[in-house]
């Protein structure tokens, strides 16, 4: 039996102890965010392949976020209802079962069909693998252990334009998405025997608590800074290879491949960003990552040539700091009980905003020549967002 602590919750494990554990659920979070993101690197096939514009191409990202969102949003009622490990099976399974029905798909909307699912059936996992992380760990050491999570989208980021590639020359982006679901599926069978941690239910979603928790100006507040953050790592990537191959002249396996090799430093750097929620504060930490982040981002839209490789490889070193702080910011402003709720408040919009509404704009900015000055307005907002820190309230550690 492991010990309680002064409230009668159960203790967490030390960082080591719970680390076999995390790397399953690293696992099954890098499949399921390597299936919503490889699109982007597969997009200028797409595009080619069924002839639509940058618009449409966003309007897919924008339309795998509602999915998400729609699911995020119905997590916690889900979550007191069944255990946290049967959601986390039952999204890795269920997101196998969508993406294998990709080689189906011949027309636009049977591939937006296909985001939505996708969307719908990947929500329910984050609620519930936060909560999981939480419960296995320690507080002090959930910097480092929300950090190891972490690895799971910034792996997926390198990965996934390596392997649209290695897709599109022998095979087809159907075949490619199939594929990847098939891994989804072997780990929700996997988890099913080996899952630890998550073998509890979150709290109730009664009325009280939510209009307690949305009386709260932080929880708006961390909303925002989500979905900066968001549009920081997932909304820039999903376009910028759209925005390398039409606006630069790159050809997509040479963006697919700078894409990928700018997202390798991001490894150590979100160990870095763990330590540095826990060294100096969450909130501090957000502080600085944003007003770098930010300066990045804008350097997208001015740049060209080698200074714009530059800054395809400095931006998303800076803004990978950001998941690590934000989530423990987000675990420690609440209540453990309601942590779950929490959660699956902030995300959904957070994500229909940053992963969804941003490439749908930049897309739109994209169609109407301006493609720049989307990347550029994107930084200055992230800019912004450094200074709303401020207004949330301090956090005890």
């Amino acid at each position: 039996m492991r010990p309680l602590d002064n409230t009668g919750q159960i203790k967490g494990l030390a960082f080591r102890e719970a680390l076999p554990h995390l790397l399953l659920l690293v696992a099954i979070f890098f499949t399921m965010f390597l299936a919503r993101i490889i699109l982007a690197p597969l997009l200028p096939a797409i595009q080619g392949e069924l002839n639509i514009g940058h618009r449409s191409a966003g309007n897919l990202f924008f339309i795998l976020s509602t999915g998400y969102f729609m699911s995020l949003l119905s997590s916690s009622y889900l979550a007191s209802r069944f255990q946290h490990r049967t959601l986390i099976i039952a999204s890795s399974i269920g997101l196998g079962l969508v993406l294998c029905m990709a080689p189906l798909v011949t027309t636009i909307a049977g591939l937006r069909t296909i985001a939505f699912l996708l969307g719908l059936s990947a929500g329910l996992y984050l609620p519930s693998g936060i909560s999981a992380v939480t419960h296995l760990t320690r507080s002090s050491h959930w910097g480092r252990a929300l950090a190891i999570h972490e690895l799971a989208p910034n792996l997926a980021f390198i990965v996934a334009p390596l392997a649209a590639e290695l897709v599109l020359h022998y095979t087809t982006w159907r075949l490619g998405l199939a594929i990847t679901g098939s891994g989804a599926l072997l780990l929700g069978l996997l988890y099913t025997t080996h899952g630890r941690g998550t073998g509890f239910r979150g709290q109730m979603p009664d009325r009280q608590a939510a209009q307690r928790l949305l009386r709260q100006p932080s929880l708006w507040l961390l909303v925002v800074l989500f979905s900066l953050g968001i549009s920081s790592t997932l909304g820039t990537y999903t376009m910028l290879p759209l925005y390398l191959v039409s606006n630069h002249g790159v050809d997509h396996s040479s963006a697919n491949t700078l894409l990928a090799l700018s997202r390798v430093a991001t490894l150590p750097m979100a160990f870095a960003g763990g330590w540095m929620a826990d060294r100096f504060g969450p909130l501090r930490t957000i502080r600085v990552v944003f007003l770098l982040t930010g300066l990045a981002t804008i350097a997208l839209g001015l740049m060209k040539g080698p200074w714009l490789q530059g800054a395809v490889f400095c931006q998303p070193l800076l803004a990978v700091c950001f998941f690590p702080a934000g989530f423990s910011a987000l675990s420690a402003l609440n209540p453990p009980q309601y942590r779950n709720i929490s959660v699956s408040l902030t995300i959904p919009a957070a994500f229909l905003i940053g992963g969804g509404g941003v490439p749908l704009a930049i897309g739109w900015f994209g169609d109407a020549g301006l493609f720049p000055h989307a990347f550029i307005l994107t930084g200055m907002l992230i800019i912004l967002g450094s200074g709303l820190t401020a207004l949330l309230p301090p956090i005890k550690r």
